[in-house]
Order: C-alpha cells, then sequence, then structure tokens
C-alpha cells in the first residue's frame, strides 16, 4: 500500500482537499480547489484498493460485494469522514469526503442575512439544494446548530450516512442512519412524526414516499430541513411535483405552496486568490411565489426572487454579479456558473 489510509487523509486536510479518490491503476487523487490532482506518482493496484476498503469498512466489505457499494462515516486522522466504496469492474473504488472537524457558526459559512433567520422558524419546509459538493450538508448542520444553541427542542434527523455530530446544549437531539437505525428515509420519517419532533432533517428527499410525509410533517406544525440535487429554487419545486404522478399533482403544487418558507441554493466557485467562494440564490417564499407554484408557473419565479431584495432575496446570478463586484471571482466564473450568461455579461461592470 503506498500511503495509509491515515496519512491520506492528513495530507489532503493539510492541503486543504475535500475528496479522497482511490481507483485500481490511477495514483491516489484528492480534489484542492474543485481540481482532482496526484497525490503520489504510483498507481494503487487492486490489492491496494482492497485493503484500503476492509480498513474503512472492516465485515461491511461483503454486504459492499453483494449489492455493490456501500455508505459510511468515520473519523479519520482526527477528521470525520463520509465513505463511499464502490465496485467497478470487478473492483472496488473509494471515495471520502472529508467534513469539517467541527460544526461551523452559521453566520461564518458566507450565507445571506435572510438565511440566518430561518433558524427562527417553527414550522414548514426550508430546502438547501446545490449539486454534490457545494456544502449542503454544512450549512444544514450549521442551521441545526444555531437551533441546537438557542432553543430548547427536540430535533431527529435521518441521514445517510450520518456526517456531522452534533453535542446537545438545549436541544435534545436524535441522530438515526439509514440502513443502520431504519430502513429507509420515509421509513424513517414516518417514525420520527411519533418521536415528538420540533425538527426534523431529512438528509435526501429523493423519494414520493418521502415528499409526501415531509410535507404532512410540515403541514402538522414541524419544521422540516432537507436537501435536493438542483441547480435553482424553480427547479426544487419543479422537482417536488413531478415526482408525484399526474393526477396529484394539482394537490401537491397547494400543499407545497402553503408550507415551503424557504429555498437555498448553493455553488461554489473559484476564488481569485485560491480557494473557493460560496454563491447563493436564496428565495423567501412570498405571497406572490405562492401563486406562482399553486399555478405551476415556474418559470416566473426567478423573475420573483430577482425583486425580493427588500427581504433578502436574490437570485444565483445576482449573487454571481456581487462576488464579481467585490473581486472575489473573475467575470469568466461568473458568466461560466450564471444562469443567464448574456445578463452577467451586461451586468458584471
Amino acid at each position: 500500500m503506498i500511503m495509509t489510509i491515515e496519512e491520506l487523509v492528513a495530507k489532503a486536510k493539510n492541503d486543504g482537499g475535500s475528496d479522497i479518490h482511490l481507483i485500481c491503476g490511477l495514483p491516489p487523487k484528492y480534489r484542492v480547489d474543485g481540481e482532482l490532482r496526484n497525490m503520489c506518482d504510483e498507481p494503487l493496484t487492486k490489492e491496494d484498493c482492497v485493503a484500503y476498503a476492509y480498513e474503512l469498512v472492516g465485515e461491511e466489505y461483503k454486504k459492499m460485494e453483494n449489492i455493490g457499494e456501500i455508505d459510511s462515516a468515520d473519523t479519520i486522522a482526527g477528521n470525520r469522514c463520509r465513505i463511499h466504496i464502490f465496485k467497478q469492474q470487478g473492483t472496488p473504488s473509494t471515495a471520502l469526503r472529508l467534513l469539517r472537524e467541527s460544526i461551523p457558526r452559521l453566520d461564518n459559512l458566507g450565507l445571506p442575512p435572510a438565511a440566518l433567520s430561518l433558524t427562527n422558524l417553527h414550522k414548514g419546509i426550508v430546502l438547501v439544494t446545490g449539486e454534490t459538493g457545494s456544502g449542503k450538508s454544512t450549512t444544514l448542520a450549521a442551521m441545526l446548530d444555531s437551533i441546537n444553541h438557542t432553543r430548547c427542542d427536540h430535533i431527529v434527523t435521518l441521514e445517510d450516512p450520518v456526517e456531522y455530530i452534533y453535542k446537545p446544549d438545549k436541544c435534545a437531539i436524535n441522530q438515526r442512519e439509514v440502513g443502520k437505525d431504519t430502513r429507509s428515509f420515509s421509513d424513517g420519517l414516518r417514525a420520527s412524526l411519533r418521536e415528538d419532533p420540533n425538527v426534523i432533517l431529512i438528509g435526501e428527499m429523493r423519494d414520493k414516499d418521502t415528499i409526501e410525509t415531509a410535507i404532512t410533517a410540515a403541514e402538522t406544525g414541524h419544521l422540516v430541513f432537507g436537501t435536493l440535487h438542483t441547480g435553482s429554487a424553480s427547479d426544487a419545486v419543479d422537482r417536488i411535483v413531478q415526482v408525484f404522478p399526474e393526477g396529484m399533482q394539482t394537490q401537491i403544487r397547494l400543499q407545497l405552496s402553503m408550507c415551503l418558507e424557504a429555498v437555498i441554493t448553493q455553488q461554489l466557485l473559484p476564488k481569485k486568490t485560491g480557494g473557493r467562494a460560496l454563491a447563493v440564490e436564496m428565495m423567501i417564499v412570498t405571497d406572490a411565489i405562492r401563486n406562482l407554484i399553486r399555478a405551476g408557473n415556474t418559470p416566473q419565479i426567478a423573475n420573483a426572487i430577482a425583486t425580493s431584495a427588500a427581504i433578502g432575496g436574490q437570485t444565483m446570478d445576482q449573487a454571481l454579479i456581487k462576488l464579481y463586484r467585490s473581486g472575489v471571482i473573475s467575470k469568466e466564473v461568473a458568466v461560466h456558473f450564471a444562469h443567464n450568461q448574456d445578463y452577467i455579461r451586461k451586468n458584471a461592470v
């Protein structure tokens, strides 16, 4: 074995890496500032990959051999890591995500001020969306930890796997891992409604049963946080509605319009000076946006967000313009990550 798991994680942590990839026939790689780089020159053998996998998940490796992939989490070299091991061409590959050593303060993430007030809500749905690696888990962890330090509530999380470990302060906290503590997100969510929660975190709202139960939870007075892999607030609304058969979609739009409170959409962009900057679309659900959701007129949601600056709303393109004008990102980066590239070209001055 070229480097031990401990050595790989320690090096990634020291170099500001976010992810490690262990693939047969390639050198160990890590992602730094969004780009994959070699951690050394020597490629990994099949034996190396099997040894890494066994070290990371132990006897659970046999389960991975049968079903093809497995998720886990552990503390390695003093750093909490999310672990995903999967078979490719008969050989195990590993993807490790390095999590922050401690849950960051919500006001240190670079979120818009309106996002910080969402932890004052007591019911409804708050979604954090974005592609993989955009910081959704960190934002949600910071929000829940803020509630943990300011309110006397019961928090139940459903995660796959459990990533950040909360230290209960004013709140009672139960963290349930899908596959270990409950069979599925939908099963765990249904059970959570009998567990006297105030706040529920759903690691991923990925199917009809989970989304339907989440809406029910919000309607019955719970504060529900969840994630979706979408690139905008309007896409998040469409994704939720389209999970349901056509005959149910009008009813779901009506229910969602009444219980959705906010959607935060995130991107991590390369900064001029190195490192990455957080760009955030912030949708605070207004009466106008509730009407658009009910009517199924989601293409107009972006315009409604763009005109909601007075209550803290901003589109992703408005966020990119702010980052460019403050000298954090280049115009090329702003254009590349924009929803409307012509808008950025005209306004990034």
